[in-house]
């Protein structure tokens, strides 16, 4: 296979390759391989290489939707055997693992070969990949600017034709943001629709999910269906299933009505770029024959603000805590960076009935959510609300969390939203600003009903193709 013909290909048409026999995976794997060697020193998107261990899976039998296809997992999760995972922090250490994560498992069953880990923020707290550990991710599109985070590592590498998809997971956006900010498709499954197991039930009341960011709906949709379903010994299901999500990315979406809005939760407007994106797009929603109109949600996004920080900075607590315990040592500042230490020590100062009560809040809040979608099939917003950061923007060092997370109260307009509420939500590259960085256009839809968002992501990138789009750093 040429250096060239690689990149051009999504993750199924290069399966497709494998079997038949055009390709060998080792083949691909060599690829992957040259490219990373090729863009890494510039983009730092790769943090942990396992070469060896992709060329010797590459010659054993593949099967699986996926087979022989190179794959990246993320920093955070991901559990792999032999392979530490540091959640970029140097508090970690580097342990290998000694058992795939679920997940990974199933990544592995689906055929995917891992070639190793993805740059993250530290603990994944915020939506950037600047951390003091691993040094910053660089967006391919433009290296001045932020990849997004915590899957940035994760997204340049896609968006660059390294792998065509890689390992993502979202707490308050973090499959999303990435997504929006390299160009790619990233969708956040419904609550509890991918496992955590076996080490884990949930995460901070199941804010957090897993999946994938990837180049096209398709690998989306097969990647869900790979991983999708529960295990035993999870604290909750989420709902049925379709019997195949792929399938579901064909079928017509029918006449949906879909609301929109040009401003986040807080009610800050999203900056004219942003809104032109939106605009746009519900013009051409409606050209393909939606019900369209302008509505949001009703909730108080203040309060909803006040509600989330305090139980993140919970999970931040749970983490340092668990890990130091485990290690046998004692948190210090300088472990950490300012922000990390900031939000450890807000998480250290709530109660448990202070928790409960911001989650009743939040509770109170989602069923408002789900009160508006009764009359909306889908909601429409831009996943940032201003086009992506530059690297540096945020001062990692600031330890006062409010003042350091300031400048991104516009910025993150409605992700952490859908976090808090369960709901799937999809980010799909259907924009572009003027400086030729990618908007991301964010669709929220029913809890548990991940097959509409995904026949209509199908209905968009057949209207508004996105294949031939690339960045500055591609191939």
């Amino acid at each position: 296979m040429s250096f060239a013909e690689y990149s051009q290909h999504d993750g199924l048409g290069l399966a497709a390759l494998v079997a038949s026999k055009q390709v060998s995976p080792l083949e691909l794997v060599e690829a992957a391989i040259a490219r990373i060697e090729k863009h890494n020193p510039r983009l730092n998107a790769i943090i942990y290489r396992t070469f060896d261990r992709a060329r010797s899976a590459a010659l054993l039998p593949q099967r699986g939707p996926f087979g022989g296809v190179p794959f990246l997992l993320k920093d955070i999760l991901g559990a792999q055997k032999g392979v530490p995972t540091r959640q970029g922090t140097t508090f970690v250490p580097p342990v290998p693992s000694p058992h795939d994560s679920t997940l990974v498992r199933r990544f592995t069953a689906a055929g995917l070969i891992s070639l190793g880990k993805t740059n993250v923020p530290e603990f994944g707290l915020v939506p950037t990949t600047e951390s003091k550990m691993y040094g910053p991710a660089r967006n391919p599109w433009n290296l001045d600017h932020s990849t997004g985070g915590s899957s940035g590592g994760s997204a340049a590498a896609v968006a660059a034709g390294i792998v065509p998809l890689a390992h993502a997971n979202d707490g308050g956006g973090s499959i999303r943001i990435p997504a929006s900010a390299n160009g790619l498709v990233g969708l956040k499954p419904t609550r509890a629709r991918n496992p955590l197991g076996p080490d884990l039930g949930d995460i901070t009341g199941g804010i957090v999910c897993e999946g994938v960011v990837s180049r096209s709906v398709r690998d989306t949709a097969a990647a869900l269906d790979a991983t999708a379903g529960c295990e035993m010994g999870d604290p909750y299901w989420a709902p049925p299933q379709p019997e195949s999500y792929l399938a579901e990315v064909s079928r017509p979406p029918g006449r949906l009505r879909i609301a929109f809005a040009t401003k986040g939760i807080v009610g800050l407007p999203f900056d004219p770029e942003c809104i032109a994106a939106v605009q746009e797009t519900a013009k051409l929603l409606e050209s393909l024959g939606h019900t369209v109109e302008e509505a949001s949600p009703p909730i108080d996004g203040g309060q909803f603000s006040m509600c989330f920080t305090p139980i993140w900075a919970s999970g931040v607590a749970m983490l340092v805590d668990g890990i130091a315990m485990l290690t046998g040592t004692t948190p210090k500042p300088e472990d950490f960076q300012g922000l990390t230490w900031g939000f450890y020590q807000l998480g250290r100062q709530m109660t448990a009935a202070q928790y409960l009560m911001c989650w009743y809040q939040l509770q109170t809040m989602s069923r408002q959510v789900a009160q508006f979608h009764e009359t909306h099939d889908v909601w429409l917003t831009t996943t940032l609300g201003q086009t992506t950061l530059r690297n540096g923007a945020l001062d990692m060092n600031e330890s006062d969390v409010g003042k350091a997370m300031a400048p991104l109260l516009g910025y993150l307009p409605v992700t952490p939203l859908q976090n808090v509420t369960g709901q799937p939500a999809i980010s799909l590259p259907l924009a572009t600003s003027k400086a030729g960085l990618p908007i991301g256009l964010h669709f929220a839809g029913r809890f548990g009903d991940e097959a509409t968002l995904l026949r209509l992501a199908g209905q968009l990138e057949q209207a508004r193709p996105w294949a031939n789009r690339h960045p500055a750093i591609w191939n």
